[in-house]
């Protein structure tokens, strides 16, 4: 695979000086329009050999275009506070806007590699790791990232040089440690690791060029000439004309657009539902609610303090109808716990640092440290329900979706994260009675607004929606929790017993 990268390839100093020029207006220029669009983020991945030029290429991008709309990433060892999330949390966090390049060292890619290469995990769960690392690039790629990775290549020899000429020069000394003379002497393991990750990894949607690191001339217009091509075809790409999409205010106003009303229109017979088969007729009477209410917070707050002594996360995830009570199942269980060991996430619609992202990142950054527990009131679930059903998302985003929300919520768990998801059920005519209600009372008259009573109208195409999350989403790792929700005191008090025994199983 890299005997192409070890030819001697050489760009004289004539040459260089007369490319340069035009090739830095060049990269400018693709980097003002990719900014103006603002439809689509960079993401530029270096890993190679040591001394084959990544540091330097990413400093050399950092000076030919504009540094402002440029983040760099350099991932080390975990911190404290990196260790004790997901390992993407990181990877994440440091992903740039759209309209933005972002430029990656010690990505995703560096631990796998690296555990290869000592041998510290085996041929299966080498290829386990990189299976995710083309989940996740996939999952970017499909919204619309361009991701470009650059293997620097320098065969053995040439790197030993490489080094020596370095330690050789008071100057660069410093940047040739022991270690990195040791993993020259492992040269062909990490080259053989390297091999398996670029050819499991090399997709269409995130491709990798290697490029031979013997001259810094010749690698320096190398990534520079495929940076630029590559932006300006996803610039000609952006520019094609496309079918007219509404506006999200439009198509709030426009009716849903569902395979169950399109079947109703054509007079199939219509499927039940998950939810239609629950027993909503269940209650417990006020005093015993008061009773079971005390077991279970009391419960709750032995388990949450022994969870954070042993460093173990819990996520709650709230969804369902309007005036479902999410609100009061939530209070009943913060009031169970120490105020400074958890934190409610309120979702609403996007802010604009959130829609120049992926869905998903507003999540991942609100993942919280160890021992500490995160309550979603609503969450990524938004992306297969209300926007599905008022087309804020197109049919080709919601159906990924259900894959791409496995696959997070196989990462919360794989680290240990406590992951409980309820979703609560009223029958639309409780909803009913709970709408004039809010409107008689004064101080719950704000919770009710135009767009609860035009979510009603649509009940039928929400209720297929929540079928599809449950039967899509609903995994061995992360199951959903129906709450039969029409007495409040029996959906709190099973809210909070689904909390306890899933905390106590992780225990177990």
């Amino acid at each position: 695979m890299f005997e192409a990268a070890e030819l001697g390839n050489r760009v004289s100093k004539e040459e260089y000086r007369t490319r340069v020029p035009r090739l830095r207006a060049e990269l400018l220029e693709v980097q003002r329009q990719l900014r103006e669009v603002a439809t689509s983020p960079v993401i530029i991945v270096f890993a190679g050999v040591d001394g084959a030029g990544k540091g330097e290429t990413v400093n050399l991008l950092n000076t030919w275009m504009d540094p402002r709309w440029i983040v760099t990433r350099a991932f080390d060892e975990p911190s404290d506070e990196e260790r004790e999330r997901p390992e993407y949390w990181r990877f994440w966090r440091g992903l740039p806007p759209k309209g933005r390049v972002g430029l990656f060292l010690s990505s995703w890619y560096s631990r796998p590699v690296l555990d290869r290469a000592y041998r510290r995990i085996d041929t299966a769960t080498f290829d386990a790791r990189l299976s995710r690392i083309v989940e996740f690039e996939k999952t970017l790629a499909d919204d619309g990232a361009l991701i470009l990775k650059f293997w620097m290549h320098l065969g053995k020899r040439a790197q030993k040089k490489r080094l020596k000429t370095l330690e050789q020069d008071a100057l660069t000394r410093w940047r040739v440690t022991k270690l990195q003379w040791k993993h020259w002497r492992m040269y062909e393991r990490f080259v053989a690791a390297a091999e398996q990750a670029i050819r499991r990894t090399s997709t269409g949607d995130a491709p990798w060029t290697i490029i031979e690191g013997l001259d810094e001339r010749h690698y320096f217009l190398a990534v520079g000439g495929v940076v630029r091509d590559a932006i300006r075809a996803r610039l000609v790409d952006v520019a094609r004309p496309a079918r007219k999409v509404p506006s999200p205010r439009k198509r709030a106003l426009s009716p849903p657009a569902d395979a169950a009303a399109d079947a109703r229109a054509r007079g199939d017979a219509r499927q039940p539902t998950i939810v239609e088969r629950l027993d909503m007729s269940q209650k417990i009477e006020k005093q015993a609610f008061a009773n079971q209410l005390e077991k279970y917070q009391g419960r709750l707050n032995r388990l949450q303090r022994k969870a954070h002594e042993t460093g173990a996360s819990t996520i709650l995830v709230f969804e369902g109808w309007d005036a479902a009570g999410k609100g009061g199942a939530i209070r009943r269980v913060t009031a169970a716990l120490d105020a400074r060991a958890y934190q409610v996430i309120p979702i609403a619609a996007p802010t604009d640092e959130e829609r120049a992202h992926h869905y998903l990142w507003r999540f991942w950054r609100h993942l919280s440290r160890a021992g500490r527990v995160t309550i979603f009131d609503r969450s990524w679930y938004g992306r297969v329900l209300v926007e599905r059903v008022e087309r804020f998302a197109s049919p080709a985003e919601w159906l990924r979706a259900y894959a791409e929300i496995n696959q997070f919520e196989e990462q919360l768990v794989e680290h240990g994260i406590v992951l409980v998801k309820y979703w609560l059920h009223i029958t639309k005519d409780e909803q009913l009675r709970r709408f004039k209600e809010r409107e008689r009372i004064a101080f719950k008259r704000w919770k009710l607004t135009a767009e609860d009573w035009r979510n009603r109208q649509n009940w039928d195409v929400y209720e297929r929606a929540v079928n599809d999350m449950v039967e899509r989403t609903s995994t061995r790792m992360a199951p959903w929790t129906l709450v039969e929700a029409n007495d409040k005191y029996f959906a709190r008090i099973k809210v909070l017993r689904e909390a306890c025994d899933r905390l106590e199983a992780a225990f177990s």
